[in-house]
């Protein structure tokens, strides 16, 4: 299995990071990989709540059906996937810290067996994109 788990400040309210990070179609915005991502279920976001994928993992072209596990505005976002290349489950805790927000992410993901590659290469690859992801998104939220 691998679990990633990172923090980054963000120098904007909590607000603004949970809306933008907690809606699907700004991911292509900050994960590197994906092209596009919608919410497929009706209403406002809660758990419960369906979205799809689409993107690049190790060079092919994915799709992945995800559903929110937890949602509390301004506190905790959380999601796990339903099909995919990956068995995931991803949680973003919020609070404000030295007057911006704080994220903390946890990942655990385990490879499907259409990924033919060795999980500790992966896990280092997640972490890299990882730690690019948080980078683009703070560069973005932040000259907003």
């Amino acid at each position: 299995m691998i679990n990633l788990t990172s923090s980054t400040l963000i120098y904007r309210p909590i607000k603004q990071v949970f809306d933008f990070m907690s809606t699907p179609e700004n991911d292509f915005q900050w994960q590197y990989g994906t092209l596009a991502s919608a919410q497929i279920s009706e209403g406002a976001t809660r758990v419960g709540t369906f979205f799809r994928s689409i993107g690049h993992l190790l060079g092919r072209r994915v799709q992945g059906t995800f559903e929110v596990t937890e949602y509390e505005p301004n506190e905790k976002y959380g999601f796990k996937s339903l099909s995919g290349p990956l068995q995931s489950h991803t949680s973003y805790a919020f609070e404000m810290a030295r007057g911006c927000t704080k994220i903390d992410i946890s990942t655990q993901a385990i490879a499907v067996n259409s990924l033919l590659l060795n999980e500790g290469v992966l896990e280092k690859k997640m972490k890299k994109q990882l730690k690019e992801n948080l980078a683009l998104l703070k560069d973005i939220l932040e000259t907003k």
